[in-house]
């Protein structure tokens, strides 16, 4: 348990500082948008095209990993789904909770498995982005054109967005590398090394700076159902999907690690876009992140319990 706070202590530090700046505006605010937008198109996709594309993938048992991330993702799902039949939850808010219960913050995912479980975590988390980011975008655009109350895209429009999405683009172009085996030149690779070592940093101080704590206080039982879900029944869900498929070691712990992630920033943009409660959504996302260092280790300490 000491050893999993030690590691994970420089993220929550990062993300502590991105508030501190944030909220002191040591920082001028119109800093925090572009910092993000070069994060997501450029240094977090060349983080993860060199991390695929140069992974030893078949040391890896993909199916059990998409079993176990998937699996819990749509247990808890359902659970949610029935939760909102019993207590006539609006549309608005429940394509919110389901948004903040479901989908990870793929920059700590990626500070935290590195941090905790070296190579082999990164080249995890790389898989699981392949497996779940496609699968949970595509089901939360859906829900929330058909419960939210915004103007509803068309199928073309979801498509040609998951087409230009540069993370899965990037993911999907290392896996090509990768299969076809192709050799990055190192002036690549160190080109690469260089843009992905400058995105976890960068991608954590504007977790921080995002954090919007009031916003958790307008709707404290939609936050904490959602928190509950995330931060505790979809990990240890995926734990015991993990254990009875046969993983074990480091590569479950970062299963888990992955669906014990709190819930991404850009699920309040998705919400305010589409018509779901964005006020929610940022109450949501800021409380998880809050809490997620308690959680995320008290779920790897239990990993660790697990038959290996």
């Amino acid at each position: 348990m000491t050893t999993i706070l030690l590691a994970l202590t420089p993220i929550i530090f990062l993300i502590a500082l991105g508030y501190f700046l944030r909220s002191r505006n040591f920082i001028d605010v119109q800093f925090w948008l572009p910092c993000e937008k070069l994060n997501y198109f450029w240094l977090f996709p060349a983080l993860m095209f060199s991390q695929v594309a140069t992974a030893k993938l078949e040391d890896f048992p993909i199916r059990p990993i998409a079993w176990s991330l998937l699996g819990a993702v749509v247990m808890a799902a359902f659970t949610l789904w029935v939760w909102r039949g019993l207590s006539k939850q609006s549309g608005p808010v429940f394509s919110s909770v389901i948004q903040g219960a479901l989908r990870p913050n793929t920059y700590i995912g990626v500070a935290a498995a590195a941090a905790t479980y070296g190579s082999t975590g990164l080249t995890v988390t790389s898989i699981s982005i392949a497996v779940a980011i496609p699968l949970l975008n595509v089901a939360s655009i859906i829900i929330l054109m058909y419960y939210g109350r915004g103007a509803k895209p068309a199928a073309s429009q979801i498509i040609r967005a998951l087409a230009r999405n540069p993370v899965i683009l990037s993911v999907l172009a290392g896996l090509l590398f990768n299969a076809l085996q192709i050799a990055l030149p190192q002036t690549v690779r160190d080109i690469l090394h260089i843009l992905g070592g400058a995105s976890l940093p960068l991608g954590l101080l504007a977790v921080g700076a995002g954090l919007d704590l009031r916003a958790a206080r307008a709707s404290q039982g939609a936050v904490l159902q959602s928190a509950f879900v995330k931060l505790l029944f979809v990990p240890l869900i995926t734990l015991l999907i993990g254990v009875w498929s046969g993983i074990s070691g480091p590569v479950l712990a970062t299963v888990v690690l992955f669906n014990a992630l709190p819930c991404t920033p850009s699920a309040y943009i998705m919400s305010k876009l589409l018509g779901g409660d964005h006020r929610l959504s940022a109450g949501i996302i800021s409380v998880q992140t809050v809490l997620a260092p308690i959680t995320i280790p008290t779920i790897l300490f239990l990993t660790t319990l697990s038959p290996h």
